[in-house]
């Protein structure tokens, strides 16, 4: 279906214009790509976080993981603590400044995504977006559940880079 086809690449390029626009305004503030602010985000929301949970809430490979926190770490913004439950994984939390960054830099991702999607549309627009993306996400879930679905090799090398 040809547009199937538009609707993916409308779709793929919606998404890096509007990564774009929040990963330019977060280095020009912040000195903190997207790519830092994500797993910061996933780290200030899941108790007792590790790498692999990480990993898993962003759909990228634990090593590629680690080597972001790796440098969210140097900058000062999180710390590594050994895991009392696993010996073989450390827990991952935000430091005083990484918190104090990541709400700071929250509120300029809100004010883009605002500029992006809430000045753009009504909100019932965006509300039916968002269950429709919803949606999408967990049948596409259910196809690489199944047998002859995605490899996993493939869907990490699909998806962009963080």
């Amino acid at each position: 279906m040809p547009e199937l086809r538009l609707l993916f690449n409308d779709l793929i390029r919606f998404e890096i214009e509007i990564w774009n626009a929040v990963d330019t305004r977060l280095k020009a503030d912040f000195d903190l790509p997207l790519a830092q602010f994500e797993p910061m985000s996933v780290v200030e929301r899941i108790p007792c976080c590790r790498v692999y949970d990480i990993a898993g809430e962003l759909g990228i490979t634990t090593g590629g993981t680690s080597k972001l926190v790796d440098r969210i770490e140097a900058k000062g913004y999180c710390r590594r603590l050994p895991n009392p439950k696993d010996r073989r994984s450390s827990l991952v939390e935000l430091t005083v400044e990484g918190r104090w960054v990541l709400t700071e830099a929250g509120r300029a991702v809100d004010e883009e995504l605002e500029r992006w999607l809430a000045d753009a549309v009504p909100q019932r627009t965006l509300r039916q977006f968002a269950a429709t993306l919803t949606q999408l996400r967990s049948a596409a879930q259910q196809i690489g559940a199944e047998p002859g679905g995605w490899p996993g090799s493939l869907i990490q090398r699909a998806k962009p880079t963080l």
